[in-house]
């Protein structure tokens, strides 16, 4: 990681630093989003679709935090990781609020928005796996 001469983090820019910090605010909240489902399957509905909603939003929600730490670390391939943490948070509130939606409510969110969902995260799985080849192969991490 290049830092700067008084060892901050300079050599990324100031848009890649905000658009890392709020992948990792919107990070914080699918974590704190997927407790909170956690408890409702535990003591609202012990329907397995809070359970399937809370593992998925607190797992992506690390995975989110991860590659905005990566885009910080990879300051020429920071939008491509930011790019897949993007992917990996809007995949999953849409996935997991539908799965939410539908044990709490009974009623999808809108058609078709846990496959978009579920869609979405897959992509955000390639892309950060894309962006590290891509950080290997120029060698620049």
């Amino acid at each position: 990681m290049k830092r700067g001469s008084n060892g901050d983090l300079s050599a990324v820019s100031a848009r890649t630093q905000n658009l890392a910090m709020f992948a990792a605010a919107l990070a914080g909240i699918a974590g704190a989003c997927g407790v909170g489902l956690a408890a409702a399957g535990a003591h609202v509905s012990a329907s397995p679709l809070l359970t399937t909603a809370a593992d998925f939003l607190l797992i992506h929600a690390v995975a989110a935090l991860a590659l905005a730490g990566l885009a910080l670390a990879s300051p020429r391939r920071g939008g491509w990781f930011l790019c897949a943490a993007a992917l990996l948070l809007l995949g999953g509130f849409l996935f997991c609020g539908d799965l939410s939606f539908r044990a709490l409510v009974g009623a999808r969110l809108f058609p078709m928005a846990a496959p978009i969902g579920g869609s979405l995260l897959i992509l955000g799985w390639i892309a950060g796996a894309v962006a590290a080849v891509a950080a290997l192969w120029r060698g620049q991490r």
